[in-house]
């Protein structure tokens, strides 16, 4: 059984995106995305879909993963979209 995937939007074009979002980026994440993906092409209404797998960090076998799927991929840090600061000192 398949379920829904995490988010369905559409970009700036007006094309479908399905994003998966998991906290560690890994095989296995960019399988399900890939299962969603297949799922939704079965609505025709939804056009061609795009699939973007997000974590906290992506694995590089993951990364490669999703490129070899033509899943795009980014790393995105929590915190900073809460808005929370981080206690590290940065220089830049």
């Amino acid at each position: 059984a398949v379920g829904p995937v995490d988010l369905l939007c559409r970009d700036a074009s007006g094309q479908t995106v399905a994003v998966e979002i998991k906290r560690r980026g890994e095989i296995d994440g960019v399988e399900q995305l890939t299962r969603y993906i297949d799922c939704l092409h079965a609505d025709t209404s939804l056009g061609k879909i795009r699939g973007i797998f997000v974590a906290q960090s992506i694995k590089p076998q993951a990364r490669v993963f999703a490129e070899s799927r033509k899943i795009d991929w980014r790393e995105v840090d929590y915190d900073e979209l809460r808005g929370k600061k981080s206690d590290d000192l940065k220089l830049f």
